[in-house]
């Protein structure tokens, strides 16, 4: 599904944030997957996010891995260039510091500060087969819905495989872990589906 804004559930995502950053701090790798990007908001305002609350050492050493089963995603993507309505839920010290206009009066696009930490990969999450290992978090909202109660379950193992020890697991708020893969995450924000990985 391809719709989406920037700063979307912005509350999820400072959440993701508070949890994240002591987890990660002092760490010379720290690597994200954004599973599901779509035409790439959501990766690049995490990103945002991160660059705002993490010190220059710990900024450095991020990747965040974006993915998605559609080809056409990937030029959008990597030009990050956006329209303005996709872009006005942005706090405006945000949008001066991270976006810059373009030849056309209505787009924008992401700064290099944050373009060039995001790397757009094809992957079909029904492959079972993990984009890399050692994730600190996982982000996958707004996917799983569109899966059946089997493949959800299959894909959440994969994700768990896919984590470092105690990584970070977030997901849409529709989607409550199955008893299945209980035992695998532990939920450390109650009011956002955000686990550790036990």
């Amino acid at each position: 599904m391809a719709f989406t804004f920037f700063f979307r559930d912005i509350h999820v995502l400072e959440n993701i944030i508070e949890k994240f950053i002591p987890y990660v701090t002092g760490r010379s790798s720290i690597k994200v997957w954004d599973a599901g990007c779509a035409m790439g908001q959501e990766p690049y305002t995490l990103t945002i996010l991160l660059a705002e609350a993490m010190s220059k050492y710990s900024y450095n050493n991020l990747k965040v891995t974006a993915s998605d089963y559609d080809a056409p995603f990937e030029k959008v993507i990597k030009e990050a260039v956006y329209s303005y309505t996709e872009l006005e839920r942005i706090p405006e010290d945000i949008f001066a510091k991270y976006f810059h206009k373009t030849g056309n009066d209505n787009s924008y696009v992401v700064d290099d500060v944050i373009k060039n930490k995001v790397e757009f990969i094809l992957h079909d999450l029904l492959s079972l087969k993990s984009v890399g290992n050692d994730f600190s978090l996982v982000l996958c909202k707004n996917v799983l819905l569109h899966l059946d109660y089997n493949e959800r379950i299959e894909v959440m193992k994969m994700f768990h495989s896919s984590l470092a020890a105690d990584g970070l697991f977030a997901t849409e708020q529709t989607q409550k872990l199955p008893p299945e893969v209980s035992h695998l995450f532990e939920q450390i924000v109650p009011d956002a589906q955000i686990f550790r990985k036990i």
